[in-house]
């Protein structure tokens, strides 16, 4: 008895085009600034202490990095503070961001996205992978899937092999 081995990957011939958000992902390192090391008694800050701060520390160490600058204390820290900190910062780190990791992500994301030329999906079948090693925020999603539905034919999640149906444009 012979057995003919012809196996057809069904999932290459199918026209999916997979997006995958990981490959808009920025790999610098992240990083939090967190102004109340600055502050006096953890309550104030200081401008004299602080601008002498600002002109002693190495900034160099940010270079290429994101950094999302912050209080965590509960403190009334002055606006030309942060100001002064962006200044200093800007020359050397990549992304700058006020708040927290989680806005320094929306951010770099939402700048990502927006680089992509969406015409090229265009009445394209789009599967959106969803398994990845990095944790991509929700947003992110929901953002990819508002710009699809515009020009892409239909739009998946998951994986080529087993996808959950999101959008079928009505032709």
């Amino acid at each position: 008895m012979e057995i003919q081995e012809n196996i057809v990957n069904k999932v290459a011939s199918s026209g999916l085009i997979t997006l995958d958000l990981e490959a808009y992902y920025d790999q610098a390192e992240r990083v939090v600034y967190d102004i109340k090391d600055n502050l006096f008694h953890g309550l104030i800050l200081r401008e004299k202490d602080f601008r002498e701060f600002i002109k002693t520390h190495d900034w160099s160490q940010y270079t290429g990095k994101n950094v999302a600058i912050t209080c965590s204390a509960d403190a009334i820290v002055p606006t030309w503070a942060y100001m002064l900190l962006s200044n200093r910062l800007s020359p050397y780190v990549n992304e700058l961001v006020f708040g927290s990791l989680e806005t320094l992500e929306a951010i770099l994301l939402s700048k990502a996205l927006a680089k992509i030329d969406f015409n090229t999906f265009a009445n394209e079948r789009v599967v959106v992978k969803g398994c990845a090693d990095i944790d991509i925020p929700v947003f992110a999603y929901v953002e990819i899937t508002r710009q699809l539905s515009k020009v892409a034919k239909s739009i998946m999640y998951g994986e080529p092999c087993s996808t959950v149906p999101i959008y079928k444009r009505k032709d």
